[in-house]
């Protein structure tokens, strides 16, 4: 119950209860408290047991716990049927990064083919109302130097 409750902790709070309850009326308070705690677990398992009986037998062996997703799921998928790993390992997540970047800077990657970006049509003209053709690279080799960019569509 108190797992993740250190030992200063504890002290702090116990401290606490002193001062707040004082030393004559602490135990009573610890009473009432463990008490009220006993009565929450009993009501709580029978509230459970209840819940079984009304199930019926095909449920015998239903916990709670599985109600939990991450729990139903491993309970479910203990051998990896469906291929996870294999579907988890295909992906190369710096790669597809890499490749966004690129598409984004403007620069053909390695593994896209030419034919996609001679394809793509301007979407606006050069100087038309202040828009920038972002389909286009400027004719600078100057690879320092940034490219134009519409203030008004960032």
């Amino acid at each position: 119950m108190f797992n993740d409750i250190g030992p200063l902790e504890l002290l702090t709070l116990v401290v606490i209860a002193v001062l707040v309850f004082g030393p004559d009326k602490l135990p009573k308070v610890i009473q009432d408290v463990t008490r009220t705690i006993r009565k929450i677990r009993e009501f709580s398992e029978s509230a459970k047991q209840d819940i079984r009986n009304e199930l019926g037998p095909e449920f015998k062996d239903f916990e709670f716990e599985d109600l939990n997703p991450k729990t139903f799921i491993r309970k479910h998928l203990d051998g990896d049927e469906l291929g996870l790993k294999e579907i988890r390992n295909g992906f190369d997540l710096k790669k597809e990064m890499a490749e966004v970047t690129d598409a984004v800077h403007g620069r053909e990657s390695e593994s896209s083919s030419t034919s996609s970006t001679s394809s793509s049509s301007p979407t606006s003209s050069g100087s038309a109302g202040g828009t920038v053709d972002m389909t286009k690279r400027p004719a600078s080799t100057d690879p320092d130097e940034r490219p134009p960019f519409d203030a008004d569509a960032t």
